[in-house]
């Protein structure tokens, strides 16, 4: 989906016109993929624009900044400020927010040690990342054949850059066999989680999701999900899935950031339930919907509001 620029991205404690946020083509992040990220949104509610858990997606960017050895200048406190200024600057009242920590320019080659950490935040405009009729109609998904990465592969718990080329292998495959998205498999053949999504399937009123040590991202959206899930009354357990169990499924759906909560409505041309978005996913989707446009009073915590 083509990005719509807005005015201002924060780069290193200052606010940068769009167009001039630049590095030198010799950055190494670009050369080496050491790098981390978030992907965070920000909605409309009757309080102005609020961040959904903002204050735990830079906690957990940070936390991949340790894993990978980053040493960023700034704190938690800060670049959660930054956020909400960032999105305040460019009057947008919904949006999406990709904070980055990449190496300096001025060191070369595989020891990312001599590097600065550098930081931007950049928000704009988007809307539903598997297509605006995605939440209404479901979505198509083929079994990849590239593998989820391994614990001892790339660690799989934190967002760096470069990891990202084995979830764009497998989006691409399934895009150019006319599916909209991937589902990854461990190298032992248990389900991971979509190029970009964790992944849920719900025999009747309980919910399966894969555990953590499956080469899963620990995914807000996945954790808000489960905690409306259970306190809506449905059971939900993390336990190993094989892809059977998709084809078995009475439902399916992904969730994460920028994919929201998507049905899942077919697997490997087999379809999932009935074929449309069942009951329990319905209700969850409305609920989530409601919980990040600050709708539900328990669930507050988790909206960050910008102009407060």
């Amino acid at each position: 989906m083509p990005i719509t620029p807005t005015k201002k991205i924060w780069m290193d404690g200052e606010l940068v016109d769009w167009d001039d946020a630049t590095i030198h083509i010799l950055n190494p992040t670009l050369h080496y993929g050491w790098g981390v990220f978030e992907g965070i949104r920000a909605y409309h509610t009757s309080r102005g624009p609020a961040v959904f858990r903002l204050t735990e997606h830079i906690e957990r960017l940070f936390r991949s900044a340790s894993m990978y050895l980053m040493e960023p200048e700034f704190t938690v406190e800060q670049i959660v400020a930054a956020t909400k200024e960032t999105v305040r600057v460019n009057e947008v009242e919904s949006c999406y927010i990709r904070p980055l920590f990449y190496l300096g320019y001025g060191e070369m080659g595989l020891n990312p040690l001599p590097s600065a950490t550098k930081i931007s935040i950049a928000v704009w405009p988007w809307g539903a990342y598997l297509g605006e009729e995605a939440a209404e109609k479901g979505c198509r998904a083929a079994v990849s054949s590239w593998q989820r990465i391994g614990p001892n592969t790339i660690p799989p718990e934190g967002k760096g850059t470069g990891q990202y080329i084995n979830s764009s292998l497998a989006k691409v495959q399934a895009l150019k066999a006319g599916y909209d998205e991937a589902i990854m498999l461990t190298p032992d053949g248990r389900i991971a989680e979509g190029s970009g999504e964790n992944i849920f399937v719900v025999y009747g009123d309980k919910l399966v999701t894969p555990p953590v040590v499956d080469g899963v991202l620990a995914g807000l959206t996945r954790d808000a999900v489960m905690t409306l899930a259970r306190d809506e009354g449905y059971e939900v357990v993390e336990q190993p899935l094989v892809r059977s169990n998709l084809y078995l499924a009475d439902e399916a759906f992904f969730t994460g950031t920028a994919a929201e909560l998507v049905p899942l409505v077919e697997v490997d041309d087999r379809r999932v339930g009935t074929g449309r978005p069942g009951r329990v996913t319905r209700r969850l989707l409305e609920l989530y919907g409601q919980a990040t446009r600050g709708e539900l009073d328990q669930y507050k915590v988790w909206n960050e509001y910008v102009n407060d």
